[in-house]
């Protein structure tokens, strides 16, 4: 055989080793993605569950703050929606919303101290701070694992074939307002 057949042969099969390396690449970083994004939705739901329970421990000593307990459930009920648990943009839009409406209702529970001492109340609070933490680790590992998963589709010689291997640039879990997470909501007695 011609010398020349030999390194056409050599170029293809180094370019199909690299497709193949570049594709099993990216699926681990999109698995790493997609599994990092479901751990977020499940603390998401973890703490919409927390929150009816809150609403009405509050209500039962301010039930004249319709108007709170309205906002948080709307906001609760943005936070599940299945354009928030599929779109990051959505997650973190609603996040914003949530976040100021539970400063809002744990507002209104520090004018009630009897609420403040409550164990049921506290126990609540301490649930739900522990999950906003989760949220935010969770958070984090999912942005981390975008970051990465963009990076690899961006880089050259990656970005010639990642499109057509059917892979695309992920959106981050950005809160819109970065202040109403700044630190989960609490009670001060």
């Amino acid at each position: 055989m011609d010398i020349a057949i030999w390194v056409v042969i050599g170029v293809v099969v180094l370019l199909g080793l690299f497709l193949w390396v570049t594709y099993n690449a990216l699926v681990a970083l999109k698995v790493r993605v997609d599994e990092a994004w479901s751990d977020i939705t499940v603390q998401l739901k973890r703490r919409a569950d927390l929150i009816p329970n809150l609403i009405e421990t509050v209500r039962g000593y301010a039930s004249h703050e319709k108007e709170v307990f309205e906002n948080v459930t709307k906001a609760r009920a943005a936070t599940v929606s299945p354009e928030a648990l599929e779109h990051p943009a959505q997650a973190g839009k609603a996040e914003g919303a949530l976040q100021g409406a539970l400063k809002s209702l744990f507002a209104v529970s520090e004018a009630y101290p009897v609420l403040v001492a409550s164990t049921n109340f506290l126990e609540l609070q301490r649930e739900l701070t522990d999950t906003e933490d989760k949220v935010m680790a969770a958070r984090r590992f999912f942005n981390g694992g975008v970051r990465e998963l963009n990076t690899k589709i961006l880089q050259f010689p990656n970005n010639v074939f990642a499109s057509n291997l059917g892979f695309s640039e992920r959106e981050f879990f950005e809160v819109e307002d970065p202040d109403a997470i700044a630190e989960p909501p609490t009670v001060k007695f």
